[in-house]
């Protein structure tokens, strides 16, 4: 099972960006306690936040469109993320 990196591109004072945040915690939170016994104790996801206002590449790449989620630096979704269609992503990308 390998480690699966998950990014979160906003930037501050972005609602829908606290709504991503929100689903990503919660669908890592539900598929870590869901892991067979030996493997609960080992990280499965790590997750990493970047703000466009601190990167001029990431503002010139995703001015309009975030927040981003990003699995294994593969775009997942822009805008709005959704509990199934992440945690479905993210069974996958771990296996």
């Amino acid at each position: 099972m390998s480690v699966v990196t998950i990014t979160l591109v906003g930037k501050p004072a972005c609602h829908l960006c606290d709504t991503a945040r929100d689903v990503v915690t919660s669908v890592i939170t539900e598929l870590d306690a869901s892991a067979p016994a030996p493997h609960n104790d080992s990280p499965r996801f790590v997750v990493e936040e970047l703000s466009i206002l601190d990167d001029p590449v990431l503002l010139a790449r995703y001015a309009e469109e975030v927040p981003v989620v990003l699995i294994n630096g593969r775009v997942h979704t822009i805008w709005r993320a959704e509990a199934a269609r992440l945690k479905a992503a993210l069974l996958e990308a771990s296996t």
